[in-house]
């Protein structure tokens, strides 16, 4: 199956990868997007162009977008409810700009749109990769934080912790994101409790692709 695979790294994106193969349960061919970002505000911009030109001028089925969440409101089950929208969601963000590009497309190569599936990691991808292996990291004990006032740690710890330093290269993200998502084995359960305002819409609009 291709797939197009847009985050705020190439790191997350070989994460994507792994979570895309185990929740679809077949080979993913990656499609590579003709905009690369860096960073949450550059997803955004981009993702309208990335939609239109993977739309009519690639044979992907689809595309997974993820954004980490930082510090701005956790996407949980009230923005779920049919119509809703919270401005200060990423999440309802980036569905927002998908609906809103993806209604206009008019069918293109044998198909009426693409697949689109969208996650929001948090506060940062590290978090999913600490999933099972540092029962403290989890969407709850980050939201509790929030609410208190008092971080449950920062992202930065969150770096220290998975590859043992704030700064790590571009080679040791890529090596960790995959070792980590490789441990789940394509059971990703864990994850989808553990961050069911992130990771958890992220699996069920993969699987609606293959529902049809």
């Amino acid at each position: 199956m291709k797939v197009a695979l847009l985050s705020e790294s190439p790191a997350d994106e070989a994460a994507l990868h792994l979570v895309a193969e185990g929740v679809l349960g077949c080979q993913v061919e990656r499609v590579q997007p003709p905009l690369r970002a860096r960073g949450w505000p550059s997803v955004a911009q981009v993702l309208p162009v990335v939609l239109r030109h993977l739309h009519f001028r690639s044979d992907a089925v689809g595309l997974v977008v993820v954004v980490d969440a930082d510090d701005s409101l956790v996407h949980d089950g009230r923005h779920e409810q049919p119509g809703y929208f919270h401005p200060e969601c990423r999440l309802c963000q980036l569905r927002a700009i998908v609906r809103q590009t993806l209604k206009h497309l008019p069918p293109a190569n044998g198909r009426p749109r693409i697949h689109t599936a969208v996650g929001l990691a948090v506060p940062a991808i590290e978090a999913w990769y600490l999933c099972g292996r540092d029962t403290t990291v989890h969407e709850n004990a980050w939201v509790d934080g929030q609410q208190r006032g008092v971080p449950a740690y920062t992202r930065r710890e969150l770096k220290q912790r998975v590859y043992g330093t704030a700064h790590p290269s571009l080679p040791l993200e890529v090596q960790y994101a995959e070792e980590a998502l490789r441990h789940h084995r394509g059971d990703f359960r864990r994850l989808e409790y553990d961050f069911p305002g992130g990771f958890a819409p992220l699996a069920a609009d993969l699987r609606r692709w293959l529902a049809g």
